[in-house]
């Protein structure tokens, strides 16, 4: 699932994407659906603002899987966002643990949902007064159970809650906390 980008590669997907995007835009202007470019417009800059707020919080690796996962073909599309607290901007959680832990996560989730159907994975960020808590909200449906509910319950260096399970949804939240 790692996959090491080239400098070349990140700017063909990159390029890709900036012109399916700029592609909406001008089809719903030739449309003169001129509230939709806008809408459209608007959820790029909120898009590129995510994608800064997370790329400064000092987690490399864990940053570049989530800006690239949906670049390979996948059984569900992850989407992000940064709750912002700038007082605890500069303290630092291992990039490391939260970047295995959620690479192991997304590879099970793969695995363990249907194929070929819109399975969304919301991954919320939000760095409190001793650590990061990450929310990890699956829409879609998820046909092995058994088998992620397994992977869960292992034992892990942070704190793993599960709130909700069922063959459609998966709600859980993962605790790291600021690094000494």
């Amino acid at each position: 699932m790692k996959k090491n980008w080239t400098t070349v590669e990140v700017l063909g997907h990159a390029r890709h994407d900036w012109l399916n995007k700029i592609q909406l835009i001008k089809g719903n202007l030739a449309l003169n659906k001129i509230d939709r470019a806008k809408e459209i417009i608007n959820e790029i800059v909120v898009e590129a603002q995510e994608q800064s707020k997370l790329s400064n919080m000092k987690i490399p690796q864990f940053a570049s899987l989530l800006l690239t996962y949906n670049w390979e073909s996948h059984s569900f599309q992850v989407e992000f966002e940064v709750l912002d607290d700038s007082a605890n901007r500069n303290r630092l959680i291992s990039d490391d643990i939260i970047t295995n832990w959620t690479s192991s996560f997304f590879e099970i989730l793969n695995s363990c949902v249907k194929t070929f159907h819109e399975n969304y994975l919301s991954v919320t960020i939000e760095q409190q007064s001793n650590g990061t808590r990450f929310f990890f909200d699956f829409r879609g449906i998820i046909t092995e159970k058994e088998q992620l509910m397994e992977f869960l319950s292992r034992e892990s260096s942070m704190e793993v809650n599960v709130h909700e399970v069922s063959e459609q949804e998966l709600a859980l939240e993962v605790f790291l906390p600021f690094s000494e």
